[in-house]
Order: structure tokens, then sequence, then C-alpha cells
């Protein structure tokens, strides 16, 4: 922007032009010049090349935005009319401008300004007026200046237009059969023109030929259906295995035998179990996760059997003690026929019934915090399942069904509660011992603090 303070050494009133600005107005008409001033900063210059309107206000719109109050969205600050500009101003506005008159505050133009539509206060600019114009917090300076020189249109180079006299025209045209000839010798490698003519019906009329000289094929070789066997020899009887005496009878086993049998393998059981010892590792695994039936451990207190001091094993009954090859009662005399005092025999057996029932776990759920060892657990409670539902079997032959467990898990891997949903027609009894049997397990800590654990468990007889 012209700095609009006076020059030491000069002699002239305020508004008056200089002679630079005189010369620089010579030259043409003059164009409004205007800059935007925040917080003593010029953010923003423009020159308005074309003379039109220029308007002000909060509105992008506009063609400066003035953040303020006091002028509407949109103002004309400086209004053209008739080829010639006129400043309006509003009352709130603060300001000077020079005129050909002097210097003169906004303030002191409204009595020589007429009142717009609007309200606003209108002053005539002529072409060497300058000034300022304040609004609240922004300052709009202007003036009337030059304009500038108009820009040349873009030309190419003088070496680019000066036309095709200058062309080598020799090395142009050495350089055009160059390039033909390369391209006419690739186009004859990568081509079939120079390739002999080939006769389609000539080519198979000698291959026909080479087939029909071709010689005949050997006759296949047939076998000689006439030829006989150069052995013949009469076919030995195969040799009998002597035995070593005379032949066991062999003979069904009676019901009587079965029975016995039957009853031998329970005492066994019960004896087996008898010879535990009241406390250990390996009796509380038997009595924990074990498939032998609850009923026989009830029977195992009223049983007279067990293991004799001497190292033999004594069953109840008439059974006795049990040694290789000694006749009489129990299992050594069960099916025994034959030599006497010998060990060996044959007769039936009768195979004996497996378990009745089985238990599935189904795929659990946690839900909570996790638990790294709930799988685990979850799978060594399955023979205890299947030993209650074996129990309940014995007071319903028919039952089945299933039960689902929510097993919570305390802080310290303990079982606070278990909730057990049956359906089916499982007895009350089952029920109870599954849930008995979920509430004795051990986890490790869940994480969080608690978790609970969805077990689905499925009966079936077998």
């Amino acid at each position: 922007m012209t700095n609009y303070s006076q020059q030491p050494g000069t002699t002239q009133r305020p508004g008056q032009m200089t002679a630079q600005m005189r010369a620089v107005a010579a030259t043409g008409p003059k164009v409004l010049r205007i800059g935007l001033v925040q917080g003593g900063r010029v953010i923003e210059e423009r020159i308005i090349k074309q003379r039109s309107h220029v308007s002000v206000g909060p509105s992008e719109k506009n063609m400066f935005i003035v953040t303020s109050t006091s002028v509407p969205p949109s103002f004309r600050l400086f209004e053209l009319i008739g080829g010639e500009y006129h400043l309006n101003f509003f009352e709130g506005m603060k300001g000077r401008v020079a005129l050909p008159t002097g210097v003169t505050d906004l303030a002191a133009l409204r009595g020589q300004a007429r009142r717009t539509q609007q309200g606003a206060y209108q002053v005539k600019l002529s072409d060497d007026a300058r000034g300022k114009v304040v609004i609240a917090d922004t300052t709009l300076l202007f003036q009337f200046v030059a304009p500038p020189p108009v820009q040349p249109k873009p030309q190419l180079p003088v070496a680019v237009t000066r036309g095709a006299s200058d062309i080598d025209w020799t090395t142009t045209i050495i350089a055009a059969f160059s390039f033909l000839l390369h391209f006419l010798a690739i186009g004859a490698l990568y081509s079939d023109w120079l390739d002999p003519v080939v006769d389609d019906e000539m080519s198979v009329a000698g291959l026909i030929d080479s087939v029909k000289a071709l010689p005949p094929p050997p006759p296949i070789e047939q076998p000689d259906e006439t030829a006989e066997p150069t052995d013949k020899g009469e076919e030995k009887p195969a040799e009998t295995p002597k035995s070593a005496g005379p032949p066991a009878k062999s003979g069904p086993m009676t019901a009587a035998q079965a029975a016995a049998l039957s009853n031998q393998l329970d005492q066994l059981e019960l004896a087996t179990l008898g010879a535990l010892a009241s406390e250990g590792p390996a009796t509380a695994g038997v009595l924990r996760s074990g498939e032998v039936a609850t009923s026989a451990l009830d029977a195992a207190a009223a049983s007279g059997a067990g293991v004799g001091i001497g190292g033999d094993l004594r069953l109840g009954g008439a059974g006795g003690t049990i040694r290789p090859g000694a006749a009489g009662g129990g299992l050594g005399g069960i099916g025994m026929t034959g030599r006497a005092g010998g060990t060996e025999g044959t007769g039936g057996v009768q195979k004996v019934k497996g378990p009745r029932g089985s238990a599935n776990v189904g795929g659990t759920s946690v839900s909570g915090g996790m638990i790294s060892n709930a799988s685990r657990v979850i799978a060594g409670m399955r023979p205890g399942f299947r030993a209650c539902y074996m129990r309940g079997l014995d007071e319903n032959p028919d039952a089945q069904g299933s039960i689902r467990l929510t097993i919570r898990v305390g802080p310290g891997g303990e079982v606070q509660s278990v909730n057990a949903i049956p359906s089916g027609n499982l007895p009350a009894s089952v029920v109870a011992c599954v849930r008995n049997r979920a509430s004795q397990a051990q986890f490790d800590p869940p994480e969080g603090g608690s978790s609970a654990i969805d077990v689905p468990v499925t009966f079936v007889k077998q």
C-alpha cells in the first residue's frame, strides 16, 4: 500500500497527489486497490482489475469476509454507480478519506452524504481518493492505482516456429530408409512369406501310400487246449496230526455252571475292592473317577471275602482257595472234564454282560473368566457320571435322558453351586448323584475371579 505520511522537506497539503501518482494516473483509467489489515498485519491485498462492486460481510459470497455484527451479511462498501465508485458506510464505522477537498473523517462526511435505502451514508469518490475504513477489528485500506500491464499470451520459442527451412533433409531421408529396411527385415523373420507352398492333398495321399507299404502284424499265438499236464500223480491225503492223548470230551455249559461263574466273578470284584486301603491316592481315584458300580461298594462291607494271610485268594461260599490245576469247587471245577488231575479241558463258556449304560459329555461352554483346565476336569467326571447312571439303571432299567449342569466356580477354583436340569425319565437319585459328583470338582482359578461352566451330559441305555 502507498505510504500516506508526508516526506521530510516537502510542502503539500493533505490529500494532494504527488508527482509519482500523477505520472501513474496519466497512463490510463485507474482501478481500485484494497488491503485488509487485522492485528496490525496486512493479511490480504487485492486489485480489482475489472471495475465492479466490492462487498464485505460475514458471508463467504462477499469479496472480503469481515466478521462484525454492525454490517449485514452482504454490504456493498464500494458501489459502482454510472461508472464511478461511491463509498457506503454506517454510523458505527470509523475511518478517514482523502478527497480533492482534503482529508475528512467519516463522521464529518455524514453531513454531505446522502442516505441509501439500507440506511447507509453514500459519498462519491474520485480517482484521486484514498483512505481507510475501520469495521470492528478489521481495517480496509483503499486507493486508486493504474491497472497492471496486460500479460502477453504464451508463445512458442522462435527455434520451434521458424519453419521447416532449416531441416537437414539428407539426414532425415537416410534415417527414414534405414528404419524402413529394418522394419522389412524383422517382418520377414516373423512371417511365412518365404515358406514353400504345401499341397494338403498330396501330403494326405503320400501318407496313405506309406501306411499301405507297412508289413502286416505278426499272428497272435493261441494257447494249445489239448496239452496235457506233464506231471500226473495222485494227491496224497493230508496227514492228521497225532494227538498227545485221548481227545477231551466237550459239551455245552449248563445254566448252573454259568450262574456259578457269574457269582464267582462278582465275589472276585468285591474281593478286589476289599483289598484297597482306606486312604491313599489309588483309593481316592477309584472312588472318584472309577467306573465300578457303587452298588458293588455297598455289598463289599457285608461280604466275607478277602485275601488270606498266605496270599491265596479266598472267595465266599463254597468256592474255596483258587490254585492252578486244582479240582473241586470254585472256578477250577467249572467245565473240567477229561483226564484226572490234568489242567486241560474244553467246554462252552458264557460271556459276561458288560456295562448296561453310557454317559456322554457334550461340548462345554464357559461364560465369564476363562479356566485353563476346564475341559480336562469335565472329562474326568465322565466315569463318575456313568457310575451314577448304572446305579439308576438298577432302579429303572428303562431310564435314559440328559442333564444340563451349570457349575459356578469361585475365585479359588472351588465349586460354589451346581444347578442340574434333567430331561427324560432319569431317577432323582441319578440327578442327585451327578450334582454331588460335579460339586466335588476342583478347577484352576478363573480369570476375573468367577466363571460359569455349562455341561450337557447324555445318558444312553445300551
